[in-house]
């Protein structure tokens, strides 16, 4: 059998600092994942129109979206620790972005729920398969920085979904934006397959970035491996796990509302249109900003001889005291105001997302991480899916500013839950 380093390509090469390549590649699947997650949103208006669906039904959809993500959390973490980041996340990028170009021949409420359903089963993987990946790759003091770099892939997609959907949309119909970026997922699969090999058998890492992986020779240890329904057990045996689920339950909710619910509202309460959308782009370009300093920041703290778990939660104290201003966006006549306000929520609320995620990453075994976090991102999908729920029935009877006052409270309610894990050690 050959070694897998020998089946590489330029097995000899040596490329310095891999790590950082390997984060801009899980940056540029996280863009592609945002794309395809935000443009049904963006375009919900005009899809409502042609197809004849309700506000309510659209809340059907955007709930059918959000509990195939739930599911598909449990299993995706199960499936990239039985195949690997590898083979698990091309796996992932493949069926989402056959799903979404799907979306564009959707024909009826039934068609067009079943390629979002089928959407959501394939999107969860990449945040189940990213934090692995990043535990495997560097070491914890660059974790933060490193989640927040394939993080804000989330905010640049959702900056850029805006602007091909202003641009297409009104020159070609709202299908075509749906077919833009299965040609850019299949270039991604090339690339992928050809760059990513688990660290310690990749033959293009220098000696000197090798000695700086966290715990060489663990995942390949016959030790370390925890198979089949073990991982489902060790998983769910620790206690910290169910405050982490429980913390993304409510605060996930604030960036689902973003993204799906948060251009309804310009469009219906401040008569935004589609040429306009543009300005969408601001909320998630602040939201990148978000993902990026707040795990910068933590790391600083890092370097400076905070335990990590404590840095990550200092970032995310920070964060609970800034989302609570998105109760006084109701208050705001002008659209200008609106999205200002909205972008100092937006990065408040991803510095808290990037942070609990590092901090998932910093408090589990690797063994089981890809299982662990698949079970807390499941609090994630299911916080999407109520606040879907609750949001389609206040949006139907005509209390959106109530959206804004729930939104105010999840935060500071969140931080109580976890501010303890401040103390705990980083496992190895």
């Amino acid at each position: 059998m050959i070694p897998e380093a020998a089946r590489a390509p330029f097995p000899s090469m040596k490329i310095p600092n891999l790590r950082w390549i390997i984060a801009g590649a899980l940056l540029l699947a996280s863009i592609l994942n945002y794309i395809d997650r935000s443009v049904f949103g963006l375009i919900a208006p005009v899809v409502q129109s042609d197809l004849g669906i309700s506000d309510s039904k659209y809340g059907e959809i955007a709930s059918l979206f959000m509990v195939a993500y739930c599911f598909a959390y449990l299993a995706s973490g199960w499936i990239v620790d039985r195949l690997g980041v590898r083979l698990g996340l091309a796996l992932f990028v493949a069926w989402w972005s056959i799903s979404n170009a799907l979306t564009g021949l959707a024909r009826s409420f039934g068609t067009l729920a079943s390629f979002r359903f089928s959407l959501g089963l394939g999107e969860a993987g990449i945040w189940t398969a990213a934090p692995k990946a990043v535990s495997e790759w560097f070491p914890p003091a660059e974790r933060g920085v490193a989640v927040g770099l394939y993080s804000i892939g989330g905010g640049l997609g959702a900056t850029i979904a805006p602007l091909i959907v202003s641009y297409l949309a009104p020159q070609y119909g709202w299908r075509v934006v749906f077919f833009v970026t299965p040609p850019f997922a299949l270039l991604w699969l090339v690339l992928w397959f050809v760059l990513y090999r688990s660290p310690e058998k990749h033959p293009w890492m220098t000696d000197k970035e090798r000695a700086l992986l966290p715990n060489p020779g663990l995942a390949t240890s016959a030790a370390a491996k925890v198979q089949g329904w073990a991982a489902w057990r060790l998983a769910l045996s620790q206690s910290f796990l169910w405050q982490l689920l429980l913390a993304r339950l409510l605060t996930d909710s604030v960036w689902y509302f973003l993204q799906i619910w948060m251009p309804k509202y310009l469009y219906t309460v401040h008569k935004m249109n589609l040429t306009q959308g543009w300005m969408l782009s601001l909320v998630f370009l602040a939201a990148d900003l978000g993902f990026l300093g707040g795990g910068f920041a933590a790391g600083r703290l890092v370097k400076r001889g905070a335990g990590a778990p404590a840095a990550r939660l200092t970032m995310m104290a920070a964060s609970a005291c800034v989302v609570p201003f998105a109760f006084f966006i109701p208050a705001f006549q002008g659209l200008g105001g609106v999205i200002v306000l909205a972008m100092f929520v937006a990065c408040a609320a991803t510095c808290w997302l990037g942070n609990i995620t590092s901090l998932v990453v910093d408090l589990v075994p690797k063994p089981i991480l890809g299982t662990s976090f698949g079970v807390i991102a499941c609090g994630s999908a299911l916080g999407g899916f109520f606040m879907n729920q609750l949001v389609g029935w206040l949006v139907t009877n005509g209390f959106y500013s109530d959206c804004f006052y729930l939104m105010a409270l999840v935060h500071p309610l969140a931080l109580l839950l976890v501010w303890p894990l401040r103390t705990r050690p980083v496992a190895t």
